[in-house]
């Protein structure tokens, strides 16, 4: 499974950006052993994203991996 980040100029500045990529990254490698091989994925993060804490951000992706069939488990 591959994972692409696209993270815009409207998140902020550079330094803002990347930090979003690192969050994204590390949410992501937390929760590689439950992804279904063969995978594509695009994740464009949003504004919104820039002051959401850790938690919420792996909750909120979980989800969305979830509900694409990226992660094994339940769906919906």
């Amino acid at each position: 499974t591959r994972f692409g980040l696209s993270t815009g100029r409207r998140l902020g500045g550079a330094v803002v950006r990347n930090r979003v990529r690192r969050r994204l990254r590390e949410a992501l490698r937390v929760m590689a052993p439950s992804f279904q091989p063969g995978w594509d994925v695009l994740i464009i993060a949003r504004p919104a994203i820039v002051d959401t804490d850790h938690d919420a951000l792996v909750e909120a992706l979980h989800r969305t991996l979830v509900r694409g069939g990226v992660v094994e488990g339940a769906t919906g």
